[in-house]
C-alpha cells in the first residue's frame, strides 16, 4: 500500500502548529516570576530558534534519505549516539504531551473549575491523550489535519489577545512588571531560556516526520523556517500585551490568561469563546506530538533501538500509539501537582533541556556530515546557542536529563551485545 506523503505546505503547518500551543497558552502564567523582561528571553529563543531551523532545513538537504532526527545524527555521529537521540528524542515527546494536555486542561478549567484539583486535571490529561492517540491511529493525514484546522482556529483568540492588550495597555503595569523577582536581568532571564525554548519546540517536526513529506531536500527547510518566523511574531506580540494588562500576581494564579485578558477587556462571552478555541488549537498540538512520538518510535525500531514490533519500514503498527498513550499516562499521574501551573513548569522543563541536547547532537552531525562553510557556521552556532540555553537551565531540569543519558549509555551495551549475538548466531 502507497504511503501518502505530506507536501511542504500542510508539513509547514504540522510545524508551527507544534509550537504554537500550550507554550504560548499557559506559559505567561509559569513565567510570571520572570515579569515583562521575559520578553527578551523570547528574543533570545527566537534568535537560536531560526539558527537551529537553519540547521534543520541544511540537514534535510544534506541527509535526505535519513528517517527522522535519529536518522541525521547517525549518519554524522554514529549509532551510539544515533541511539541516545532516538530514546530522548522519543521521551521528550512522550513527556511534553503531558505538558500540553495539562495546557489544554488549563483551559477546559476556564469552563469547569474542578478540573484545577489534581484529581480533576489528571483525569481530563488522560481523556486528551486518548483522544489524540485514536485520531493517530486513524493515519497521519487524519492527525496532519487536525493540527492545521487547530492552529487556524487557536490563533483567533490569540489575535484578539492582541487587540484587546493593545486597547487596554498599561505602560505603568508593564515597567512595574518588569522584574517582580528583583533579580538582575542577568540571572533571571537566561534563566528563563528553557522555559521559554518550550514554546519553540517543534521547529524540528518537519525533520522528525521527514520520512512521510514529500520531498524533504526541499520542504523540510521550507516547514522550518517559516513555522518558525510565524511563531515569533505571534509570540513577542502576545508577550507584550499581556504583561500590560494583567498584574503579575494575578497571572501566576491563572490556567487560562489570555481567556482572561479577552475577558477583562471585551466580557467574559468572549472571553469563554477564546477559551474554547485555546483548547481546540492545544488538542491539536497534543495530536501533532502524538505522531512525532510515534514517528520517532517507528523510527528508532527500524534502526534497532528500539523493539521491532514498534515499526516496520514506513508504516507505523497499532501498537506504538497504544504504548505511548499508556507511559504519557503513567507520566500524567506520576507528575501531578498543587496547580496545573506548577505541573506544566516542572514537565516543560525537563522536555526542554532534553530536547537542547537532541538539538546539539544534530547540529554536531551537521558539521560532520557536510562539506559546506555555511552549514558548518551554522552547525557552530546552533551547536553554542544549545548548550548555553542548557548550561542556563535550573539543575532540577538538568539532573533528570543527565541520569536519563546515564540510563541510555548503560542501555546501549545491553542493545549491542543483543545486536552482536544475533549477528554471530546467523548463518
Amino acid at each position: 500500500m502507497t504511503v501518502k506523503k505530506l507536501g511542504w505546505g500542510l508539513a509547514g503547518l504540522v510545524v508551527a502548529g507544534n509550537m504554537i500551543g500550550s507554550g504560548l497558552y499557559l506559559l505567561p502564567a509559569t513565567l510570571a516570576s520572570t515579569g515583562s523582561s521575559s520578553l527578551l528571553g523570547w528574543l533570545v529563543a527566537g534568535f537560536g530558534a531560526v539558527i537551529l531551523a537553519l540547521v534543520f532545513a541544511a540537514l534535510g538537504r544534506a541527509m535526505p534519505g535519513a528517517d527522522g532526527l535519529s536518522g541525521f545524527v547517525e549518519r554524522g555521529l554514529g549509532r551510539f549516539f544515533a541511539f541516545q537521540t532516538s530514546l530522548a528524542f522519543w521521551a521528550a515527546c512522550l513527556i511534553g504531551n503531558v505538558a500540553v494536555a495539562v495546557a489544554a486542561t488549563g483551559y477546559l478549567a476556564f469552563f469547569f473549575p474542578a478540573l484545577r484539583t489534581p484529581v480533576g486535571g489528571t483525569l481530563s490529561n488522560l481523556a486528551l491523550i486518548w483522544l489524540t492517540t485514536g485520531a493517530y491511529i486513524l493515519g497521519a493525514r487524519v492527525l496532519a489535519g487536525l493540527a492545521a484546522g487547530a492552529l487556524l482556529i487557536g490563533l483567533a483568540p490569540i489575535a484578539v489577545a492582541v487587540v484587546a492588550g493593545v486597547i487596554a495597555f498599561d505602560p505603568d503595569l508593564f515597567a512595574a512588571s518588569w522584574s517582580p523577582s528583583g533579580q538582575p536581568l542577568t540571572q533571571s532571564v537566561p534563566a528563563s531560556l528553557a522555559l521559554i525554548f518550550w514554546a519553540y519546540l517543534g521547529l524540528e517536526s518537519a525533520a522528525a516526520i521527514s520520512a512521510k513529506v514529500k520531498n524533504p531536500a526541499r520542504d523540510v527547510g521550507l516547514a522550518s523556517i517559516s513555522g518558525v518566523a510565524l511563531a515569533t511574531a505571534v509570540y513577542v506580540a502576545a508577550t507584550a500585551v499581556i504583561f500590560g494588562v494583567i498584574p503579575v500576581a494575578d497571572l501566576a494564579r491563572s490556567t487560562s490568561p489570555y481567556a482572561d485578558l479577552i475577558a477583562q477587556v471585551f466580557g467574559a462571552s468572549i472571553g469563554a469563546i477564546a477559551a474554547a478555541c485555546a483548547v481546540i488549537k492545544a488538542t491539536g498540538t497534543l495530536g501533532g506530538w502524538v505522531m512525532l512520538g510515534g514517528e520517532t518510535a517507528r523510527a528508532g525500531a527500524r534502526q534497532g533501538f528500539l523493539p521491532s514490533g514498534l515499526g516496520h519500514g514506513e508504516k507505523t503498527p497499532i501498537q506504538t500509539p497504544l504504548l505511548n498513550a499508556g507511559i504519557m499516562s503513567i507520566a500524567a499521574i506520576v507528575s501531578g501537582q498543587p496547580t496545573l501551573g506548577e505541573q506544566f513548569g516542572l514537565l516543560i522543563g525537563v522536555t526542554s533541556v532534553l530536547t537542547l541536547v537532541v538539538y546539539a547532537f544534530c547540529c554536531v552531525s551537521l558539521w560532520r556530515g557536510s562539506a559546506r562553510p555555511a552549514d558548518k557556521a551554522l552547525a557552530a552556532l546552533g551547536l553554542l546557542f544549545a548548550i548555553a540555553a542548557v548550561t542556563a537551565a535550573a539543575s532540577g531540569y538538568i539532573w533528570p536529563t543527565l541520569g536519563f543519558f546515564a540510563l541510555t549509555s548503560a542501555a546501549w551495551l545491553y542493545v549491542r551485545k543483543v545486536q552482536v549475538d544475533r549477528a554471530s548466531a546467523s548463518p
